[in-house]
């Protein structure tokens, strides 16, 4: 069986270091022991499982890069690092011509899209990837598609729970306003409630204490002009091993992509993932 080399992003981070732990115990990966680090991090190496990462700095990683694509001539980057490094860290994988799954929400996304179009290297990109969620904004913008003007009216309140360290509002709210928006609903996505409080998270949420430094709780309520009609929907995830099976799927997507020669589109979304099955 053919291994895939995937180089994960963001250690010491939470996210990133839950792939890591995944991604060591699934025989379908090599992972390789280097992560892109942020010039915050004091750390210079993080022990996961069995493998000993070297944390690299972004004033270190254009040098770092040319030895480790030396060693590994073919890899695929997961990328869970943080909204400020977005970009750059895009930027620098379409220099680089690395193929990579981009986790990380936040950042100016129609530019980091363009970053990736405008280049030769493949890319995953999505707010989300928990399959399920991310089902579930697809059945959205069909029903977007399907039934525009369908809400028109209807005033939709969006609150979202994440951990206190989430620094920007959650990428798939904003998603799911965008098929509210078609179906006819006036939201602004400035006006998405975020939660960010360890005490409301619990006491008025009532989300289970293990997972108040984990979680992705999500409430949209459409209400009828005369109040007379409700309609809401919720996806509440607890901790964060859902996002991992997705980001898996992913990388295998862009492998068999690699391994295929292909040569059309190279920006694609986790409904592309889905749809491959």
């Amino acid at each position: 069986m053919e291994t895939i080399n995937i180089m994960i992003n963001g250690l010491p981070g939470n996210v990133a270091g839950i792939m890591a732990r995944h991604a060591v115990a699934d025989k379908h990966f090599n992972v390789m022991p280097f992560s892109l680090s942020g010039p915050e991090i004091d750390q210079t190496r993080v022990h996961i499982e069995n493998v000993e990462f070297e944390l690299i700095k972004p004033d270190l990683r254009d040098k770092r890069i040319a030895e480790i694509q030396a060693a590994y001539p073919q890899f695929i980057c997961i990328d869970y690092t943080h909204p400020t490094a977005v970009n750059a860290n895009a930027r620098f994988y379409v220099k680089n011509q690395i193929p990579f799954v981009m986790g990380t929400t936040g950042g100016d996304r129609k530019q980091l899209e363009a970053d990736v179009q405008n280049s030769s290297t493949m890319a995953v990109i999505a707010p989300n990837m928990a399959k399920q969620i991310v089902g579930f904004q697809a059945m959205m913008e069909y029903a977007a598609d399907s039934f525009p003007g369908l809400f028109s009216g209807y005033t939709l309140t969006v609150m979202e729970s994440h951990q206190k360290g989430k620094a920007d509002t959650s990428g798939t709210a904003k998603a799911v306003v965008a098929s509210f928006q078609k179906l006819g609903v006036d939201f602004d996505v400035h006006n998405i409630q975020m939660i960010r409080d360890p005490e409301i998270q619990e006491k008025q949420w009532h989300i289970p204490k293990a997972h108040i430094n984990g979680h992705g709780w999500h409430t949209y309520t459409l209400t009828a002009p005369d109040g007379n009609a409700l309609f809401e929907f919720k996806h509440n995830i607890n901790g964060r091993d859902i996002y991992a099976s997705g980001t898996f799927d992913a990388v295998r997507f862009l492998a068999d992509k690699i391994k295929q020669g292909w040569k059309g589109k190279n920006l694609f979304t986790m409904i592309d993932v889905l749809n491959r099955g």
